[in-house]
């Protein structure tokens, strides 16, 4: 479509750029022909395009006044979209190969892409292959992705003449009375779009598992196989990933878990509990001293709360209406009780114990709190997703001038706390849910209040709509680890709504009752996810202050023994966590033991370490130290723990 150099002409029309200039085209022009006018290169580049902000493809049709950006394999929105045409690509290519499957959805995902199939063949790996290999065959065919829109009978009648039931459902269930297909080649599937102009856009993908899931996730529903897969711009970024996924099965915690000798899990105890073996139970006792030393730093006042507590008390608290299908509860004397999933009523409990003044505010009260949370077998995962699990958990009871303070106070403690084990993390403020309680004057005031120590922090943080607590909005942060992976862990809450329900107050200035505000946070989160998380972070490798043994005396012959055992004793004493290896066995096959271990540091001692009372440390990675004394052994580690921490 050519440019029009001398003005608009009748019937052309004039569109926006976002650097602000205009174009004119001919009248029925396209984002494509827009896109063409602009330069040769951009048109070759182009996949798609925006029309006032809305993603759409590149044969959508503009009008006059529209402000219209062209989208690249390198904008934002791409990857998306290249996805999602993946995805029905894939969802082609089974339907070829499996003709009796029925396709459900195929979203894209944030790392990929699935699709949902239902089909009585159990899908294999080596069907990924053959899935695969017919994918890159449709994608060299250069097949048209074209949109279509019928009415929503005439899109019920030719899916249920496919036999595509699913389909039919899900039109079913739209409210307008169009609908929207893409087809490309035989293959025709429902969606809004945008897509790739060809499946020869579809340049680098891989397919990368198999799983299970409900149709529209009820476990009432029929079960279908779900295919994974990803996809990227081009053949680098995809060999990238895929060499990120590898290293995370390296480090996977629950492989480590094992191998390291941390925690187990068993059938005969019941699915989502651990059992912390020594090892695994001195990096959490670590961790757990340290998180008591740090608030207690803070002002934060140490406290303990039951593990159950009376029925009533969480039907007062909302919970029971709006959480009781993630509880567990008992019966004790004919009186029912409900076994916590949160700390905060306790907590409150402590509060109410006492009369109190402004000037006793703010009150921070601090517990590793361990609760339990019905967790559905299928999404449990390791340490990661558990039943019983601790949390770092503090509430802070404030006067409402003191809020802005107290999370900021938050906010800085997970900003000091994250740099010590090399975290950088990101931040978004989570708003009301669709189930909640509490007044909209109450949700304004603490979603406000969030806001405003979010700008104030001057870090970035995105919005996440509807996502709160059901009983006050939240910051949530999430962590990134060494392989650019988001974690969920720290986050701040901000609460007008129970001490209202629990009738909280204080005695102000004028001598007047006044109503707390209370702040729920966490600063690492679930204990056990914290530790999954920095199992996969550290692959293993923990920094000497959190290792559960940070050194390991071993000999070289049995004629070391009595003076290895000296030394063994002496690091003990002093406060390294420390083993021994005196086996009868060759220093090369105690070595590779050691370092698959992990054990930073190991003590080789010979005759010659004996003769000059000295120990040889040799690190993990296999470097060697200088032989020194054992007692300077001692200042040495002592300072790499300074280091790190």
């Amino acid at each position: 479509m050519p440019l029009r150099v001398k003005g608009a002409a009748m019937g052309d029309i004039k569109v926006a750029l976002p650097d602000g200039s205009e174009r004119v085209l001919a009248e029925g022009a396209t984002v494509r022909d827009l896109a063409a006018s602009i330069g040769a290169g951009l048109a070759k580049a182009a996949i798609a395009g925006k029309i006032n902000g809305v993603a759409v493809d590149l044969t959508a049709p503009l009008v006059d006044g529209v402000k219209v950006e062209i989208i690249t394999e390198k904008s934002p929105e791409a990857l998306e979209i290249i996805r999602h045409s993946t995805s029905h690509l894939m969802a082609q290519a089974v339907k070829e190969l499996f003709p009796q499957a029925k396709v459900t959805i195929g979203p894209a995902v944030e790392n990929g892409f699935y699709y949902d199939f239902d089909v009585d063949h159990a899908f294999t790996p080596e069907d990924l292959e053959k899935i695969e290999t017919r994918m890159r065959e449709l994608a060299k065919s250069d097949l048209k992705l074209e949109r279509q829109v019928l009415s929503k009978d005439e899109a019920i009648k030719l899916f249920r003449d496919m036999g595509e039931n699913y389909k039919v459902e899900l039109i079913e269930a739209i409210g307008d009375n169009t609908v929207s297909l893409y087809r490309q080649g035989d293959f025709v599937d429902l969606c809004r779009g945008p897509h790739l102009p060809s499946t020869a856009n579809c340049r680098a993908f891989k397919l990368t598992s198999l799983a299970g899931a409900y149709w529209r996730g009820d476990e009432k529903n029929k079960m279908l196989q779900r295919v994974y897969g990803t996809a990227f711009a081009d053949k680098k970024e995809l060999d990238a990933y895929l060499e990120r996924i590898e290293e995370a099965k390296r480090r996977d915690h629950r492989k480590l878990g094992r191998e390291l000798d941390l925690f187990s899990f068993s059938d005969e105890v019941g699915a989502g509990f651990v059992i912390w073996h020594p090892n695994g139970a001195m990096l959490r006792t670590i961790l757990e001293d340290f998180e008591r030393k740090e608030h207690l730093k803070r002002g934060y006042d140490i406290v303990v709360g039951p593990q159950i507590l009376k029925t009533d008390l969480w039907q007062r608290s909302g919970h029971y209406d709006n959480y009781r299908e993630n509880m567990y509860f008992t019966e004790v004397e004919e009186q029912s009780f409900g076994i916590k999933p949160m700390n905060c009523l306790s907590h409150m409990m402590i509060y109410k114990s006492h009369l109190r003044s402004y000037r006793d505010l703010p009150l921070r009260f601090f517990e590793l709190g361990t609760v339990h949370r019905h967790e559905r077998a299928g999404v449990l995962h390791g340490l990661l997703r558990v039943r019983c699990f601790t949390q770092d958990d503090a509430h802070i009871l404030c006067t409402p001038e003191q809020l802005d303070d107290e999370i900021k106070g938050v906010i800085s403690f997970v900003n000091d706390v994250m740099g010590i084990f090399g975290f950088e993390f990101e931040m978004e403020l989570s708003t009301r849910p669709e189930k909640s309680i509490g007044s909209d004057e109450d949700w304004e005031r603490a979603t406000n209040a969030l806001l405003g120590a979010l700008k104030d922090s001057g870090r970035p943080y995105e919005i996440n709509e509807g996502d709160g607590a059901f009983y006050g909005p939240k910051i949530d942060i999430k962590l990134r680890d060494s392989l650019d992976r988001r974690w969920q862990c720290a986050t701040i809450q901000c609460d007008f709504t129970l001490p209202e329900r629990f009738d909280l107050t204080y005695v102000d200035a004028d001598g007047e009752r006044k109503r707390p505000v209370m702040v729920h946070r966490v600063i690492l989160g679930s204990i056990e996810r914290f530790i999954g998380v920095l199992i996969e972070h550290f692959a293993g490798n923990f920094p000497v202050w959190l290792s559960p043994v940070q050194a390991i005396v071993m000999t070289v012959t049995d004629n070391q023994q009595s003076y290895a055992a000296q030394v063994f004793e002496a690091l003990r004493s002093s406060g390294i966590r420390v083993r021994k290896d005196f086996r009868n066995e060759k220093l090369g096959f105690k070595i590779r033991e050691a370092q698959l271990q992990k054990i930073p540091y190991m003590l080789v001692i010979g005759d010659k370490e004996v003769e000059s009372g000295t120990v040889t440390p040799r690190f993990r990675d296999g470097s060697n130290l200088a032989a020194m004394k054992p007692e300077e052994f001692v200042v040495f580690i002592n300072e790499d723990v300074k280091r790190f921490k």
